[in-house]
């Protein structure tokens, strides 16, 4: 009675170990759901990426294979602390208040904080002054960071603590990054900070070496998560189980709101629900006229009852009959379809950083 995400592991690892020999100095991404695997399994899979670095003699920042894992916000650091021994860089910029300031003080001289403000710089440094922080630039996302007067504006603060280097977290699939890069690390440069080390996000590999060569005395520390955990998808299987098949004929009521079916065919009951994230569907970036179209195409299918489940049966996405439930989803299969078994599984098609399996199983 499981959501699984069943995982091809030799395929797996051999991924991650592609990627890894591919972006000298990477730094691991876990936050969030951990990709679907979990943030405690994405830990021990850095360790053992950073140990096989280790082993093969890459270990300068700018050569490592995960000496530093980055987390998503500072709740996430105990998940991760005692599978992953290196450093912890957490992207949320510090403030000073919540969990920022509950940092377990074992940790204090693993964490990388991100400080995006000058303010946040002088209060963090003020509760600890060797604390270890990257300086975030604001970039076209417009999300954290300083700018070329804030980071003139820190001065001598910048030479307080342990300054790890400049963090930029670029957007996605919006052309080349690579001038508004240049310019942000010129504004760097000019501020004076005393550190040649960029962490990056959403760079491309042509990116990179393109940014390697211009500035061959800068350390560059790639930050990737969706690339790395997720970035050979044939690895990766979900699959639900069938509960309960239950033949109908038109007009049958079912369900928790006493729908009707529209025709003659079979319910049936598969594991997975809201609770999985099953039903639950993120807003989409695609603006393009097509999109729109199937966006209101999804709607005029829900006001009568009839959306498309993330399930596939036979190769083909079923309806559901009815809303997802917590943990199991009723799907309406026409008459004439195969009809699974109890017991049988389903494949089930899934975006993995909104979802929670019941059960991971990495051969």
């Amino acid at each position: 009675m499981t959501l699984t995400l069943t995982v091809d592991g030799d395929r797996w690892r051999d991924h991650l170990i592609s990627v890894a020999e591919a972006t000298p100095g990477l730094v691991p991404v876990a936050k969030g759901n951990g990709y679907g695997f979990g943030l405690g399994r994405l830990a021990r899979r850095a360790q053992w990426l950073a140990e096989r670095g280790a082993a093969l003699g890459h270990t300068a920042p700018g050569e490592a294979w995960g000496d530093v894992l980055a987390v998503g916000t500072y709740d996430e650091l105990a998940e991760v602390a005692d599978r992953f021994d290196g450093s912890l860089l957490v992207l949320t910029p510090w403030r000073p208040f919540g969990a920022a300031l509950e940092v377990d003080p074992k940790l204090a001289d693993r964490v990388i904080h991100t400080v995006s403000r000058p303010e946040d710089l002088a209060a963090l440094l003020e509760r600890q002054s060797d604390a270890r922080y990257v300086l975030e630039v604001v970039t076209s996302m417009l999300r954290h960071g300083m700018d070329a007067r804030g980071l003139r504006s820190l001065g001598d603060l910048a030479h307080r603590g342990r300054l790890e280097g400049v963090a930029l977290h670029l957007p996605l699939a919006q052309g080349s990054h690579l001038g508004q890069v240049r310019r942000l690390i010129t504004d760097a440069i000019s501020a004076g900070l005393p550190t040649t080390t960029l962490w990056v996000s959403h760079l491309t590999s042509i990116e990179l070496a393109a940014l390697r060569a211009s500035y061959s005395d800068f350390t560059i520390r790639p930050r990737i998560g969706t690339q790395l955990w997720l970035g050979e998808r044939a690895a990766l299987t979900v699959t639900a189980q069938v509960l309960d098949v239950h033949p109908v004929e038109r007009g049958d009521l079912f369900g928790y709101r006493g729908r009707t079916a529209p025709k003659n065919g079979h319910v049936l009951v598969v594991s997975g629900g809201t609770a999985h994230g099953i039903g639950l569907e993120a807003p989409s970036g695609d603006l393009s006229l097509k999109s729109r179209a199937a966006t209101l195409a999804r709607g005029g299918m829900d006001a009568v009852g009839f959306v498309r489940s993330p399930f596939a049966i036979d190769g083909k996405q079923r309806l559901f009959a009815e809303p997802p439930h917590m943990q199991a989803s009723m799907l309406f299969l026409p008459a004439g379809s195969r009809v699974p078994a109890v017991g049988d599984e389903v494949e089930v098609r899934v975006r993995y950083t909104a979802t929670t399996f019941d059960r991971v199983v990495v051969s």
